[in-house]
């Protein structure tokens, strides 16, 4: 099986990528130009999505600048957060990028169950 993918959210495509897929997670990345822990996160994200090799997931990145309608939408107060859905539903909710092994432990606890 393939890396999960990561897409470009906007305004236009976030319900189609983040609210109709089924059977897979979807991790929501809101970032924005300028942000440090943004730029960690961007840097470890290949590394990340390839321990998830093959896992039912993809990662919808969003900039919270430019696409503040959705920000606020999902009552952001600060980046990176990363939202978790899954068939249309929120699942949780991580503020802030703590790491390799808290992220990857957030993401497989919400993983669909085979």
């Amino acid at each position: 099986m393939a890396h999960p993918v990561s897409y470009e959210g906007t305004s236009e495509n976030f319900d189609q990528l983040v609210l109709e897929p089924k059977d897979e997670l979807v991790v929501v990345d809101f970032w924005g130009d300028g942000c440090p822990n943004c730029e960690i996160y961007a840097a470890a994200e290949p590394a990340l999505l390839a321990e998830l090799d093959g896992a039912p997931m993809r990662v919808v990145k969003v900039n919270a600048y430019q696409y503040e309608d959705l920000a606020k939408r999902f009552g952001l107060f600060g980046i990176p957060t990363f939202l978790l859905f899954r068939e249309g539903k929120l699942l949780g909710k991580m503020s802030q990028y703590y790491g390799k092994e808290y992220w990857l432990g957030v993401v497989r606890d919400h993983l669909p169950k085979a």
